[in-house]
């Protein structure tokens, strides 16, 4: 079974060392100092106090790789469209892609009843070019739990997680779903397959949606976001707009927000993805993790005052930083 890792970073990468280490045919697509390291010393995985390396084929672009029957994408969600094209060329007729990929996937309405069905969302695919190029068929549904990050060239340390819980957009069981899954699951990690994989998106989605944005205003750690009462109050809120819209498109939360926040609190004095990428100078994920909720929200006409104004205000923040790329 051959598996491609596309933007083999930190997520890609701890994903492509454990399938690689339980024999699995993986490709790393990566760049930069960090592609030549791998090339030249193999991928080294801290984790769990051990450390693992292997020597997977790593390469610089897709037609090095070949069709593919299985291709992990773990870039940022506002990297995806310019990718695209050479994603494309690593899919067969049955090549399955995985988006691994925070916040609202491109493909969000593909195949889903009422009136929404087959719907593009224009604040991650704004011109129609991820649903053309990589047909939503061909997509499963990937929510990444693990925490990981590159600490140096070729090298990757894995700080808490194992879960990668798949779903068919459709909510089918299928052949491919289910090979993936004990793929993954022969690798050490977990790989439960969900019928209502968009309701576990919104699970933790529902979290960043607020969390990030407030975090990379206020550069506040989870743990002040969560523990001082005027700001938990903004994300509640914002939480609970963002349920409201989900609700109305059909999802069911099985946990209620409260129990989302105390989640998050455990997680103590954490920086946001979208505060590390702001103080890096690097794009943050905006219009994926709150864009395309508020987007959400415009169709079900559900007002969402809080969210609206914490988009504006976290996009200024962006554009002030040179953060903020669309889709």
């Amino acid at each position: 079974m051959k598996v491609a890792i596309f933007g083999a970073g930190a997520i890609g990468g701890f994903l492509g060392v454990k399938l690689a280490a339980a024999g699995a045919d993986v490709t790393f697509i990566a760049r930069g100092p960090h592609l030549a390291a791998m090339q030249a010393n193999g991928v080294r995985l801290v984790s769990g106090g051990e450390t693992l390396t292997v020597h997977p084929r790593c390469v610089a672009n897709a037609d090095q790789a070949g069709v593919q029957d299985y291709v992990f994408i773990t870039l940022k969600a506002h990297s995806l469209p310019a990718a695209a094209p050479q994603i494309a060329r690593l899919m067969g007729p049955d090549s399955a892609l995985v988006t691994g990929i925070n916040g609202v996937p491109y493909w969000y309405f593909y195949g889903l009843d009422g009136p929404f069905r087959d719907r593009r969302v224009a604040s991650v695919d704004p011109d129609g070019t991820l649903w053309d190029v990589l047909p939503p068929r061909q997509a499963i549904g990937c929510v990444v739990y693990p925490a990981a990050e590159v600490v140096a060239p070729g090298a990757i340390e894995h700080s808490y997680g194992d879960r990668f819980t798949l779903g068919e957009p459709d909510g089918s069981r299928s052949a491919r779903v289910e090979a993936l899954a004990k793929l993954i699951v022969a690798a050490g990690l977990k790989a439960p397959v969900r019928p209502r994989i968009r309701d576990e998106i919104w699970v933790k989605l529902w979290g960043n949606l607020a969390f990030n944005p407030v975090s990379a205003l206020t550069a506040a750690t989870l743990d002040r976001l969560t523990g001082q009462d005027d700001l938990r109050t903004l994300c509640r809120g914002m939480m609970l707009e963002a349920q409201a819209t989900a609700e109305a498109l059909g999802v069911r939360f099985a946990i209620d927000v409260d129990k989302r926040i105390a989640g998050a609190a455990e997680v103590g004095a954490h920086k946001t993805s979208m505060l590390q990428d702001l103080e890096r100078g690097r794009p943050m994920e905006i219009d994926a993790l709150l864009g395309a909720v508020v987007e959400l929200g415009d169709l079900v006409g559900a007002p969402m005052p809080l969210c609206r104004a914490v988009l504006a205000l976290v996009r200024e923040r962006a554009r002030q930083a040179g953060c903020y790329r669309s889709a």
